[in-house]
């Protein structure tokens, strides 16, 4: 039998067979980290250097890409250092800082899109109290309750995670050290437990999917009794992005976790892990910048600046 003590490492799926393809995995994953470093520190240094973007939208957008390049950070970089120096083990310390600061990152961005629904229809829907609800103290506290919970949630289900008694090996059919491959390893027959810690999980992740859905009710409703033409399309504008980021978060994290088991594959695994882990942090930023022109302005002043800077 397998515990703690018998390996002192996990082993990663090899996403490629040869060597040659190992560096195309390689040049692919330092792309896509590449472009999600970029466009999340653009969107950063422009919110921050902007004082026109010191509004709570734009507050909460610099700390969406803080969570994105933290989660990115998390995953491909040593995924891409495996695949370099063509090798598969991950320390187990290596492995239950990666599953922390991973559900860290993930379930704080969850719940600060959660919050920025919550902007959008204060916004639209109680235009008159917004500067009063939404206040900079009051946006401070709510920032940190995302990263507070998403802290508290993580260390939940990590010490739940290591804790449990692994007799099935110490191979992950993963590029990274993912909770439902731990789980597949374990033996353990502390049924309670882990059941008590899904149903937390579940009604985190429903109540905040439907406080969502119900904001985003009342949104809609408020923009169609706008009388302008103009003004529903201004108000559109400014959810679009936002609905366009969970729609892409929730439907990926979703699919991956409560797929039926009868379709589940390594390939499919894979594919999912990439879509909810690699591919958000660096499509957000286009997203949230596209029909954006205040954002837009501050990133084409950002890159002015920069080019007129003396070598």
């Amino acid at each position: 039998m397998y515990n703690r003590s018998s390996f002192n490492e996990f082993l990663l799926l090899v996403l490629m067979d040869t060597q040659e393809l190992q560096l195309l995995h390689f040049s692919l994953f330092l792309g896509i980290y590449l472009a999600a470093l970029l466009g999340n520190g653009l969107i950063i240094t422009a919110v921050a250097c902007d004082h026109r973007l010191h509004t709570p939208m734009y507050f909460f957008l610099l700390n969406l890409s803080l969570l994105d390049l933290g989660s990115i950070s998390v995953t491909v970089p040593k995924s891409m250092a495996n695949s370099l120096w063509d090798t598969r083990a991950i320390s187990y310390s290596e492995c239950a800082a990666q599953v922390f600061l991973l559900l860290f990152l993930l379930s704080a961005e969850y719940f600060l899109l959660t919050v920025m629904a919550y902007d959008r229809f204060v916004a639209i829907c109680k235009p008159l109290h917004y500067e009063t609800l939404m206040g900079t103290r009051a946006c401070v506290k709510m920032a940190a309750a995302d990263w507070g919970s998403g802290f508290l949630y993580a260390v939940l289900q990590t010490a739940n995670t290591f804790s449990l008694p692994l007799c099935q090996g110490n191979v992950l059919e993963q590029f990274f050290c993912e909770i439902a491959q731990i789980l597949k390893l374990s033996c353990s027959s502390s049924y309670l437990r882990e059941v008590g810690v899904v149903v937390v999980s579940l009604c985190l992740f429903f109540g905040c999917f439907i406080f969502i859905v119900l904001s985003y009710v009342q949104i809609f409703t408020a923009e169609l009794r706008i009388p302008s033409e103009q003004g529903r399309h201004k108000a559109f504008s400014m959810c679009l992005p936002h609905l366009a980021v969970v729609s892409l978060f929730v439907s990926t994290l979703t699919f991956a976790y409560l797929k039926p088991p009868s379709i589940s594959s390594p390939v499919l695994d894979l594919a999912l892990a990439v879509l909810y882990s690699v591919v958000p942090p660096a499509v957000n930023p286009l997203i949230c910048s596209l029909r954006n022109k205040e954002l837009k302005e501050a990133l084409r002043k950002l890159v002015q600046w920069v080019q007129c800077q003396p070598q």
